[in-house]
């Protein structure tokens, strides 16, 4: 065999061997997760299936430290005494929470708002429903335009008509 090729062989099988320096797990949901990285430290000693070290499960699972804090790792749940030397990661960034509380609250003033303008108008249409409905039911006679503008008196189908719509809008608003 030529050296070239022995030496690309050897190659090719180094980077097979780096790539069994993976970590495996359970997470919280029970799926598998595969990574180059150890499991963050509330993953207990039983979710942890393999680390590099062909195989073996770990024997004390490494902490990770984190360049960002909303994923920074918390800190065990289960009362176990934690890695003198590293900060305590909160797992939670404190500007993120307080922007997203303020969003929160926004959100709520907005549908707040809204649905009093809802209320509001439904309140006001109520009103005049029922007040057209008792001009409309008192017996006068009513006065309308047509589309050329000319004045004329509501007939009595027209009336009927003007009645039902009076009646739908106080059935649907004024409850």
């Amino acid at each position: 065999m030529k050296p070239y090729k022995l030496l690309l062989l050897t190659v090719a099988c180094t980077w097979a061997v780096g790539a069994s320096a993976q970590w495996q797990w359970l997470d919280k949901d029970g799926r598998k997760v595969y990574s180059d990285r150890p499991p963050p430290v509330e993953v207990p000693q039983k979710n942890i299936l393999k680390q590099p070290g062909f195989g073996k499960a770990a024997s004390q699972p490494t902490p990770v430290q984190s360049e960002t804090p909303a994923t920074a790792a918390a800190a065990p749940a289960s009362g176990a005494a934690s890695t003198p030397g590293l900060p305590q990661a909160s797992g939670k960034d404190k500007k993120l929470e307080e922007a997203k509380a303020k969003a929160d609250a926004d959100e709520a003033a907005k549908k707040k708002a809204e649905v009093d303008r809802v209320a509001k108008a439904k309140a006001e249409n109520c009103v005049r429903a029922r007040k057209s409905k008792t001009s409309l039911t008192s017996g006068g006679l009513i006065g309308t335009v047509n589309e050329k503008g000319e004045r004329g008196f509501m007939d009595d189908a027209a009336r009927e008509a003007e009645i039902k719509r009076a009646d739908g809008v106080i059935a649907s608003d004024c409850s």
